[in-house]
C-alpha cells in the first residue's frame, strides 16, 4: 500500500474557510508578482556587476562561464529575445516570474502534507520573504535555482506518498536544471541523504531515487564536461570564493562573520519566520515531515555557519535551505501562535509593497542633508561608463581597456552599442575575471585607445605619459573614486 503523506486538517479549522484562505494565498501571490512587474519598467537602478556580467554570458550561450554554471545567462537571452530588447528591464523580468513560480510550487509541495490553508500561507511566505523582494529586482543565479529545488522537494514528497518513475525522473530533471543555475542544488541529495537514514518515514523507493539521480547527472553532465574542457574554471573560482581551502598559513576562525551571517538570516527571511524556523527545530511533535524539513534545512545552515566561522559567508548562500525552512517553520507558527505567524507576514509585506517603490526612485532620494542616493550602490554606474564612453570619442579613440571588473561589466552593456571597443588588461598568468579570460586587448592591434583605471596599475612594459584626464564620476556606487584616462598606442607593449 503506498504510504500517505498528507496530514489531517488542522484541528477545529473549518475546512471550507481553510481552502479559501488558500485560494486567497495565492491570488495574493498573483497580485505581488503582477504589482512588482508594473513598477519594474520604472526603476531607476542601475544593472548590478553581477546582472551585467550574466547579460553578457548570453550574448555567448556556452555550457559554462568563468564563474556559474550556464542558465542563468541562456534565460537572460531567452527573455531579451523575446522583448527585442536589452534593457534593464527585461534583463530583469525573469526575477518576478521565477520568485512567483517557486511561490506556487511550494504551495503545491505544502499540499502534500498540510491543509490548503496553511500551504497557501507558505508560498505566500515565501514571496514575501525581504531577500526575495530583493531578488525580483536584481537578477542572480539563487533566482534561477530555487524554482527547481521547489519543484524537486514537491517531487520527493508526491514519492513518498505514491511511488512513480515518471515524478522521479521528473525530480532528477528538476535537480539537474537547478545545478545548470547554481551549484547549490547539490546541497537537496546531501540532506536528502542525511534524511533517509535518520526518518524512516521520508524514504522512498531505491528504484525512484536511482532514476532521479541519473537524470540529474545526465542533465548537469554538460557542464562537467565544459569543466573539464575549460580547466575546472568554474570550480577553482568557487574554491576562490571559498577562500579557506586556499590558506597556506593556518585557518582562522571568525566569529564575527557567523555573527553577521546569522544577522542576515533574519533580515533575509525576516525576523518572525526565521526565529520560527528555529523555534521549529526544537520541537518534537513535528511528525516526519517536519523532521524532514529539518533534515533539507539544518545541514545547509550549518554547512554555511561553519564556512562563515572558516572564512566568509554571505547571506544569500544559504538560501537553498529557505522552502524547507519555510515548510517547516509556517506549519508550526500557524498551529502554535497564528497571530505572531500574521505579524510576520505583514512585517515582510510591508518591506515588499515598499522596495519597487523605492527602486524607481533611486536616483533622487536621500537621507537627510547627504547629498548621495540612498540607493547609492545601485546608481552611478551607467553614468560612469557614458563618461567614458565620451571621452574616447572625444580623444578620437576606437577602444577602451580598462582595469576593474566593475567598470567592465557596466561598459559591455552600456557601450553595446556605442561603437567602442572594449577591453580588458591582458591578465599576466590566471585571469582574475571573465572580461580578462575572454577579452583582453588583443596587443598585435594598432592604433589608439584609452586606458581607463580607479585602481591605477600599469599595463605598459615602459612608464606611463601623463594622464589625458583625471575626475570624478559624482554621485553614485563609485562616489569617492578619481577615474584616470591615458591615451596610449601600440608602443605600451614595447620594452
Amino acid at each position: 500500500m503506498p504510504k500517505s503523506a498528507r496530514t489531517v486538517p488542522e484541528r477545529g479549522a473549518d475546512p471550507e474557510a481553510d481552502h479559501l484562505l488558500g485560494r486567497a494565498c495565492v491570488w495574493a501571490i498573483l497580485a505581488l508578482t503582477a504589482y512588482r512587474i508594473a513598477l519594474l519598467p520604472f526603476a531607476t537602478i542601475d544593472l548590478f556587476v553581477d546582472e551585467a556580467q550574466y547579460w553578457l554570458w548570453g550574448q555567448n550561450l556556452d555550457w559554462g562561464y568563468y564563474s556559474k554554471p550556464p542558465l542563468i545567462g541562456w534565460v537572460i537571452r531567452a527573455f531579451t529575445e523575446l522583448g527585442g530588447s536589452d534593457s534593464a528591464f527585461w534583463i530583469r523580468l525573469p526575477g518576478p516570474l521565477l520568485h512567483c513560480a517557486t511561490g506556487l510550487l511550494l504551495w503545491r509541495a505544502a499540499r502534500e502534507i498540510v491543509s490548503p490553508g496553511v500551504a497557501g500561507l507558505v508560498g505566500l511566505a515565501y514571496v514575501t520573504m525581504p531577500i526575495i523582494a530583493i531578488g525580483t529586482l536584481l537578477m542572480s543565479t539563487d533566482t534561477v535555482l530555487l524554482p527547481f529545488l521547489a519543484a524537486a522537494l514537491w517531487c520527493w514528497l508526491r514519492l513518498v506518498r505514491a511511488p512513480s518513475l515518471g515524478v522521479a525522473a521528473l525530480m532528477g530533471l528538476c535537480l539537474g536544471l537547478g545545478m545548470m543555475g547554481k551549484y547549490a542544488a547539490m546541497y537537496f541529495w546531501i540532506c536528502a541523504a542525511i534524511g533517509v537514514v535518520l526518518i524512516p518515514g521520508a524514504r522512498i523507493r531505491w528504484q525512484d531515487a536511482a532514476l532521479a539521480f541519473t537524470v540529474y547527472l545526465l542533465v548537469f553532465a554538460p557542464n562537467v564536461l565544459w569543466n573539464l574542457q575549460n580547466g575546472m574554471t568554474t570550480v577553482s573560482h568557487t574554491g576562490d570564493n571559498i577562500g579557506w581551502i586556499k590558506e597556506k598559513s593556518g585557518i582562522t576562525l571568525h566569529f564575527d562573520e557567523l555573527g553577521d551571517f546569522i544577522g542576515a538570516q533574519f533580515l533575509s527571511m525576516g525576523p518572525v519566520l526565521f526565529g520560527a524556523w528555529i523555534w521549529a527545530l526544537f520541537r518534537k511533535d513535528k511528525g516526519w515531515s517536519g523532521w524532514w524539513m529539518v533534515a533539507l534545512s539544518l545541514p545547509i545552515f550549518l554547512l554555511v555557519s561553519t564556512q562563515a566561522i572558516l572564512s566568509k559567508a554571505y547571506g544569500n548562500w544559504a538560501l537553498a535551505a529557505y522552502p524547507a525552512a519555510l515548510m517547516l517553520a509556517v506549519p508550526a507558527l500557524r498551529a502554535a501562535a497564528p497571530r505572531l505567524l500574521w505579524i510576520g507576514l505583514a512585517i515582510n509585506a510591508a518591506l515588499v509593497v515598499a522596495l519597487p517603490v523605492v527602486a524607481t526612485q533611486a536616483t533622487t532620494w536621500h537621507m537627510g542633508d547627504n547629498p548621495q542616493p540612498v540607493l547609492r550602490r545601485f546608481t552611478g554606474r551607467a553614468n560612469l561608463s557614458m563618461q567614458i564612453l565620451d571621452r574616447a570619442k572625444a580623444a578620437g579613440v576606437g577602444a577602451v581597456m580598462v582595469n576593474e571588473r566593475d567598470l567592465l561589466a557596466d561598459l559591455f552593456h552600456t557601450g553595446r552599442d556605442a561603437g567602442i571597443e572594449i577591453y580588458a588588461v591582458p591578465p599576466n598568468g590566471h585571469a582574475p575575471h571573465y572580461y580578462a579570460q575572454h577579452y583582453p586587448y588583443p596587443k598585435d592591434r594598432a592604433g589608439p585607445f584609452l586606458y581607463v583605471t580607479m585602481s591605477g596599475g600599469n599595463p605598459c612594459t615602459g612608464a606611463l605619459p601623463e594622464p589625458a584626464a583625471e575626475w570624478s564620476s559624482g554621485p553614485g556606487a563609485y562616489r569617492s573614486a578619481t577615474v584616470t584616462a591615458y591615451r596610449l598606442d601600440e608602443r605600451c607593449w614595447r620594452p
